[in-house]
């Protein structure tokens, strides 16, 4: 799962802003559109997108963005629709039919985002995404501050104007969940209870363990030593006298006026407008027309199909005894733990080492930007999952980060090691995030854009091309691979249950239990995730089978013509894209290829 802004779990900004004005400058990549027009709205689109996401425009070397941070208010919010119906009404009135390939493929892109944005307005989605199982929004700002580099003094100057500027996400977000707890769209007793079990002990940080002020630890020599200590004064300062506060108000305010109101089912569909929410939230999360019922018949079968396939990888392991005897055996075998963090971590970077070793048989471009295995913060493990991938940024020379959970440690089975490194490091997030990150010819909101369908689908069908790396090197390594697969397959069924079909724990947890290897503490923790995320859960297989679909038309109509490194390159270096939009390129690439001259 990759990490953006908010430790991949809470949506802790939203996107709006005040009216932008027209930028009579296009960036170069706009500059090159075939329309002008065309060209003049994306132009407009990115300055505003840069305006309101100052995070991400800070990670692509927006060197003023670094200084800001995005609002989290309702009222901002509310003030977005106006500003993006000026855009979606610009788009419209440019003909798709007279536009070239890709500019035809950009304007309904932009549309497609820009009506997704404006149809989450009146929903009030701030309400549920203020917190849920991994805290609130102090863990996003420690991502923040994971990937923030002082480099000069006015570097500094920037971290420290964003310390300042924290203390409103933290009481804009306050009060997007005390109005979910006033209209009953809340999260439910265990998700409060998760979240506090961080957000207490952010609540008790001080100056001299606040991970806040890390950037801080090594300034350059570059900045004289006085004029560094009057630095750190100033952003202890911001630390200590305006953040620590809000923290401490989050803590009591969950614990005494949330926890008491938080009621114990679980789903969007016991709460008011949960069901047109949850629907929302699947079409948004799987970039599809795909309703709630139909992703929950999808992981139906998906279960089944994969059991199958796990079953066989069981005989080959020589195992004679029934399934869930295979599994228990999995789950308590010494041989399948380490004993300490240093060599979980050891082997998580073998297998990622070994990953790259593989790459240029299937990739013709490889992203400049490379990563590294780091161990997820101590602060943070105990509700974080497995593992998860952190953008980095070649602009602010902060690297990639594949992060491993290496607390639990008997729970970390390493049979499932080699499908987690391929799926967080690569081929899987850091190769296709990374090369969306340089994708310097196409529009901005094109490798900003989150598009979870493609980008989590490519993480999962990445796991399956260990397959033809020869990643997996026995069967239980296999059997952990399916086993992951059969998690996403899990999520489909126990996701919609959860939040649509009205399901409790219990019949939600017996999917993962009975079908997979997962360990009970992995489930719990996956399972917390899907009840205060709703929706996410569904993107991975939805996008898997729909990439691995078009790889199989490809392969189908090309015959020995196909290439797996420039079908590779077709999906990536452009950038990802929503379902129907990938098939519509995708369909276009195929053609192209076949009216290639032959080498």
């Amino acid at each position: 799962m990759k990490t953006v802004i908010a430790a991949g779990a809470i949506a802790l900004f939203a996107i709006v802003a005040a009216p932008v004005a027209a930028q009579t400058t296009p960036p170069a990549a706009v500059r090159n559109a075939g329309n002008q027009a065309l060209a003049a709205v994306l132009a407009d689109y990115e300055t505003y997108l840069r305006t309101v996401d100052p995070i991400t425009a800070g990670m692509e070397g927006d060197r003023a963005a670094l200084a800001h941070m995005p609002d989290a208010s309702r009222a901002f919010e509310q003030a977005q629709e106006p500003v993006l119906k000026g855009f979606a009404d610009r788009l419209a009135a440019i003909d798709p039919a007279g536009l070239g390939d890709d500019d035809r493929l950009n304007h309904a892109f932009a549309t497609y985002v820009i009506q997704r944005s404006r149809a989450r307005i009146p929903l009030d989605t701030g309400r549920i995404d203020a917190f849920n199982s991994e805290g609130g929004p102090g863990q996003g700002m420690g991502y923040v501050a994971s990937v923030t580099r002082i480099a000069t003094a006015a570097d500094a100057e920037a971290w420290i104007a964003r310390l300042e500027a924290m203390p409103k996400i933290y009481a804009d977000q306050l009060a997007n969940a005390r109005r979910g707890l006033e209209t009953g769209l809340v999260q439910p007793r265990s998700i409060v209870e998760n979240a506090l079990t961080l957000i207490e002990p952010e609540a008790a940080l001080t100056p001299a363990t606040d991970p806040l002020l890390k950037p801080f630890e090594a300034l350059p020599a570059s900045i004289p030593a006085a004029q560094q200590a009057t630095l750190r004064e100033r952003a202890t300062r911001a630390v200590a006298d305006g953040i620590m506060p809000q923290r401490r108000e989050w803590a009591r305010f969950l614990r005494e006026d949330y926890l008491p109101r938080a009621p114990e089912s679980l789903g969007l569909v016991h709460r008011p407008g949960g069901r047109e929410l949850y629907a929302y939230l699947v079409r948004g999360f799987t970039t599809t027309e795909l309703t709630p019922d139909e992703v929950h018949a999808i992981g139906l079968e998906e279960v089944a199909r994969i059991r199958a396939r796990m079953d066989g990888e069981m005989r080959a392991a020589g195992w004679t005894g029934d399934f869930a005897s295979f599994l228990n055996f999995l789950r308590t075998d010494p041989q399948f733990y380490v004993t300490s963090r240093e060599a979980l971590m050891e082997k998580a970077a073998e297998m990622a080492k070994r990953a790259d070793d593989g790459l240029p048989a299937l990739f013709g471009t490889l992203p400049r930007l490379p990563y590294g295995v780091r161990p997820v913060p101590r602060e943070i493990e105990a509700n974080y999952t497995t593992g998860r991938y952190n953008p980095g940024s070649m602009e602010n020379g902060v690297a990639g980060g594949y992060m491993v959970n290496t607390s639990s440690l008997n729970q970390r089975g390493l049979y499932e090691l080699p499908a987690l490194t391929l799926h967080e490091a690569v081929p899987g997030h850091h190769l296709q995030i990374a090369l969306q990150q340089e994708a310097e010819d196409g529009p901005y909101f094109r490798r900003s854009v989150d598009v979870t369908a493609f980008v989590e689908g490519w993480g999962l069908y990445s796991e399956f091309l260990g397959e033809e790396m020869g990643f997996y090197r026995t069967p239980y390594e296999r059997f952990g691979r399916l086993s992951y697969e059969m998690w996403r397959a899990c999520r489909l069924v126990s996701d919609t249950g959860i939040h649509w079909l009205g399901w409790d724990i219990e019949q939600a947890r017996a999917c993962f239990r009975d079908n997979s290897a997962l360990a009970p503490l992995n489930i719990e923790t996956e399972l917390q995730r899907y009840i205060g995320w709703p929706g996410q859960a569904t993107a991975y297989k939805i996008g898997e089978i729909r990439l691995r679909g078009v790889r199989s038309r490809a392969e189908a109509e090309l015959g020995d013509r196909f290439d797996v490194r420039r079908f590779h390159d077709a999906l990536l270096v452009d950038g990802p894209l929503p379902m129907a939009l990938l098939d519509e390129r995708m369909d276009r690439w195929i053609a192209e290829e076949k009216a290639r001259p032959a080498n």
